[in-house]
Parts: structure tokens; C-alpha cells; sequence
């Protein structure tokens, strides 16, 4: 992989100012104009070419314009893409069969957005807490992770603790306490009568691809269990084959009593997400006290069933745990040689810079640079989620550019 000449061209100037000038500042992107993308690969508006190494936040794990899911796209979008939840459409049932053989689950609701999803999650749950668990009217509450991320929604950004996501948006939604993340303890100390749900991400994505001690996960369904208390697993970034297995929850062969999905789940054509949970749960939703517009419409649907029915091959999977072992094989030998840590699950990576050396900013402008796409986090963090098209060759670069980079400080 050669280094990419990224003189800021006419167009991508062009590009760049008019955003800028626009659209909200509520991104802070690397100087790029990306136009097209194919596989683990995007080209500029100069025609430049990229390894694309987040990959959409995990939403593009089959990669761009994946040849399956593009066909099914175009062939529903000729056909029917919207209607009213008021009717019935053709694909809605397929894709609920599919997506509830995936999770094991009896029932899903579907929505657009991951945030969508989440707060679907926590009304869900906050109902069946009252009509089922008892819980007191008003007082249902939901014990949540320090160092989260579910989204920024008024209610979501509630339970952050990222300043950075909370800062001038208060007054904010009460019934939310967090516990240290992988403190199975902590956990069980913030659990009272009035909990009805533990909402967590199996890996902190965010966070920079942080795991829990092994064995919480099994220790957080035990606990659940024995408090009545709904163990509901975001797995909008670590699901879907991203952790090399279909969900993160399965590498402690634990199954949590809500899935909350997202992402992956529209191919990265099309927003699709969606909770699945059991009739015991899901019954307390009725006619009218929740909905979405677009949930649930054919053109999702579509997208959607055929989503699973490649996870269900088994080949994504595979593929991710094969990307991660060649990651950590090339990144774990740099902590002391300009990393201070490495962590890494199927085709999901964080690395932490020692911060003397460089930011998380500065190694993605000098990947980019490389012609490598990538993002930071948390000032020293930098993610790294390659499709799961990649080829050994691809991961070979990445771990190339990054190994340079360091020497070069």
C-alpha cells in the first residue's frame, strides 16, 4: 500500500466548504470527500482509493455496494418501498421470521436508527416493569454502564458520561443509575425493587473497543435472573458477525432477554434496527403505544432478510475472526514500541498511542495520508473495523502503516 497524495484538490475544497457552511458542525471529519466504494475500498471525488477501516461504525460489515444486498435493494425499490403501518406489506413478515430464528427470539419490533432501537428498548422495558415485574408507577429504573454509548438522544445522553455529549442538554431524563462497566458488584449494588432492566454493550465500541473481565457476561445474566431484571444487550456495533460471532453475546454463550440491533442490520444501504425479545416481554407493547413511521417498511424489510440470510451462512463470522488474528498478530507486538495497549475481537481493534508520541487525530491524518480510513477516540484511542471483505493483503497494509507510523513518531 503506497502513500496517497492528499493535496487538497479544487473539488474536495469545493466539497468540504459548502458542508461546512450548511451543514451542522456536528462532526469534526478527516479533510476527505469520499464519491464511491466498493468492498473494503472508497475512492475520492480525485479518484483516490482508501482502505476503509471503520467501516461505517460496523454498519458496513458486508462492505459497499455489496452485490447481494444492492441487487435486493433495487429490486424492492421498483417495487414498493413505503407504506403505513396501518396496512400489511409483503416482506415485513419475512424479515421478523428471519430475524427472530437469528436471535431465538419470539417477536421483534422494528425501527430505523440504533438510538431508535434503544429507546425502544427502554420503553419496553419500563412497561414490562410495571404490568409485569410490579414495579410502582414513576419509579422504574434502569442500571447502565459507565463509559457507555447508545446514542444522543435527549433520554440516551441522559445516562452518558461523555461531557462532550451532555453539555447544554439538560434538564435530563430521570430513572437512569450507572455502574462501573465489568463490575459485576457495582452492578448488583445499583439493583433495587425498582429496577427493571441492566442495559450494556457486550464491547464498549465507543470506548475504543473495551471488554469486560470474562465471565461477566455470564455473571450479568445470572444476576439478572435472580433480581427480575431484564438483561438487555446493545448489539448494534459488536452484533452481526462484527466480534466473529453473530453476537457478542455468544462468546460467553449467553443470551440477554432483549437484543437491540442496528446498523449492520441494513447492510449499510438503508437504516434498519430493531429489538427481539419473547412474548413474555413483548406483549406489553399494544396497538398505538409505540410506532414509527418507517419501521417496518418494505424497502427495510427486504433489505433486512436477506441480511440475515447471509449472517446465517456462517461466513462473515468466520471471516472476522480471521481478520482479527492477523490484527492481533501485527499490532500486539508494538505495546512498548509506541502503543500501551491493544485490544481486539474478530475484525474489531482498539490501540491506545502513548499520547507523548502522537493523539488519536494526528495517527488518523497520517493513516489517511497512507490511504487508510480510520477513527479516533478518547484523545489516544484510535478504532479500527475494517469490512469483513477485507483481504489479508488489506490488514497486512493497515498493520504496515500503523507499524511505520510508530517508528516515525
Amino acid at each position: 500500500m503506497t502513500a496517497t497524495d492528499l493535496t487538497t484538490s479544487t473539488a474536495t475544497a469545493a466539497h468540504i466548504e459548502t458542508t461546512e457552511r450548511y451543514a451542522a458542525h456536528n462532526y469534526h471529519p478527516l479533510p476527505v470527500v469520499l464519491a464511491e466504494g466498493d468492498g473494503a475500498w472508497v475512492i475520492d471525488v480525485d479518484g483516490r482509493r482508501f482502505l476503509d477501516c471503520l467501516a461505517g461504525y460496523s454498519a458496513l460489515n458486508f462492505g459497499h455496494s455489496n452485490e447481494r444486498l444492492v441487487a435486493v435493494a433495487r429490486e424492492q425499490l421498483g417495487r414498493l418501498t413505503l407504506t403505513s403501518r396501518a396496512f400489511y406489506n409483503d416482506q415485513l413478515g419475512d424479515f421478523a421470521e428471519a430475524l427472530c430464528r437469528l436471535t431465538g427470539k419470539d417477536m421483534i419490533l422494528p425501527m430505523n436508527s440504533g438510538a431508535e432501537a434503544v429507546e425502544t428498548a427502554i420503553k419496553v422495558s419500563r412497561k414490562w416493569g410495571y404490568e409485569v415485574k410490579g414495579v410502582p408507577a414513576g419509579q422504574a429504573s434502569i442500571v447502565t454502564m459507565e463509559g457507555n454509548f447508545h446514542g444522543r438522544t435527549t433520554t440516551i445522553v441522559s445516562f452518558s458520561d461523555d461531557e462532550v455529549a451532555t453539555s447544554g442538554y439538560a434538564p435530563f431524563t430521570s430513572g437512569f443509575r450507572r455502574a462501573a462497566y465489568g463490575d459485576i458488584d457495582a452492578v448488583a449494588a445499583a439493583i433495587d425493587d425498582t429496577t427493571v432492566a441492566v442495559l450494556f454493550e457486550p464491547i464498549q465500541g465507543e470506548g475504543g473497543v473495551v471488554m469486560p473481565p470474562e465471565g461477566f457476561l455470564r455473571d450479568l445474566r445470572a444476576l439478572c435472573t435472580e433480581r427480575n431484571v431484564l438483561m438487555v444487550a446493545d448489539e448494534i456495533q459488536s452484533g452481526l458477525a462484527r466480534s466473529g460471532k453473530t453476537f457478542a453475546c455468544d462468546h460467553e454463550d449467553v443470551v440477554p432477554d432483549i437484543y437491540i440491533m442496528g446498523k449492520a442490520l441494513g447492510g449499510g444501504i438503508y437504516p434498519v434496527s430493531a429489538i427481539a425479545a419473547d412474548h413474555a416481554i413483548m406483549d406489553v407493547i399494544t396497538p398505538g403505544s409505540h410506532g414509527s413511521t418507517f419501521g417496518g417498511n418494505p424497502l427495510a424489510a427486504a433489505i433486512g432478510t436477506e441480511v440475515v440470510a447471509m449472517l446465517e451462512e456462517g461466513t462473515f463470522q468466520a471471516r472476522a475472526v480471521e481478520i482479527g488474528a492477523l490484527i492481533e498478530a501485527g499490532f500486539r507486538p508494538l505495546v512498548g514500541q509506541g502503543l500501551l495497549g491493544v485490544r481486539v475481537r474478530g475484525a474489531w481493534a482498539g490501540i491506545d498511542i502513548d499520547p507523548a508520541l502522537m493523539t488519536g487525530r494526528q495517527m488518523s491524518e497520517r493513516l489517511m495520508d497512507r490511504g487508510i480510513l480510520a477513527k479516533d477516540t478518547h484523545g489516544s484511542t484510535v478504532r479500527f473495523a475494517p469490512p469483513l471483505v477485507a483481504s489479508d493483503d488489506d490488514i497486512a497494509g493497515l498493520v504496515t502503516a500503523v507499524t511505520e507510523i510508530l517508528a516515525a513518531g
